[in-house]
């Protein structure tokens, strides 16, 4: 059924519905008719926008490539379930505009989404390095309200702690290094200046005077201060 079709459906069940509820008696049952006739008037509206939107593109296929052009969407949410990584990008009138002008690509590490012809500008997203592989093939699209979701198959079940790589990377490089592995005076260093930053004046003037002492025995030779 194409668009015009749908439309003639929703106009017919909308004039069914206004007979109907000019026939009713009970309250109840007038509450309830007019609840779906709104429920089939904004989808009628939404209906009749893509279909107009749908003829200016037919009109003049170029169109859209002079008024429109491409901005990248710049945030968005994430969630997760035992199954898929769900992202979740707000734009608002997306669920106006047809389906197949919301376009994704899936890799096992990555995944584009491109939103084309929305309010006069094509929107895009790129988010690579993701975490852990994902199936692109079961992963897949949602248009809802204002919303485009995106859900991406794990291939396994194990929890992400962050969407990608790079974003671990950098938690790990924030954390002081107490695995030896590094120079141990940095490690010592960052745990002291937290130490300092969150301890009290008497904390404070007791590292004070411990770093003191400790410059005057390494310039005397005689090593790192005795903690």
């Amino acid at each position: 059924m194409d668009i015009t079709e749908q439309i003639e459906q929703l106009e017919a069940d909308l004039q069914e519905l206004g007979s109907l509820l000019e026939k009713a008696e009970r309250k109840r049952v007038q509450e309830l008719l007019k609840q779906e006739q709104k429920k089939v008037e904004k989808e009628l509206t939404t209906k009749r926008q893509q279909k107009e939107q749908r003829t200016k593109r037919e009109a003049d296929p170029s169109a859209s490539s002079k008024a429109g052009y491409t901005v990248k969407i710049t945030s968005y949410a994430w969630d997760q379930s035992e199954k898929f990584v769900k992202i979740y990008l707000n734009l608002n009138n997306v669920h106006k505009i047809p389906l197949e002008n919301v376009e994704t690509d899936f890799t096992e590490r990555s995944l584009s989404v491109l939103v084309k012809d929305l309010d006069g500008k094509n929107h895009q997203i790129t988010i690579l390095n993701l975490l852990h592989p994902i199936d692109g093939k079961d992963s897949y699209k949602k248009i809802k309200t204002d919303m485009v979701l995106i859900m991406c198959k794990k291939q396994t079940t194990k929890k992400w702690e962050c969407l990608t790589a790079v974003e671990k990377q950098s938690k790990e490089k924030d954390k002081p290094n107490v695995d030896g592995t590094a120079d141990p005076s940095d490690g010592l260093m960052t745990m002291l200046k937290k130490i300092y930053e969150d301890g009290d004046d008497e904390m404070k003037r007791t590292i004070n005077k411990a770093w003191s002492e400790s410059q005057e025995k390494k310039i005397k030779g005689e090593g790192m201060m005795d903690l």
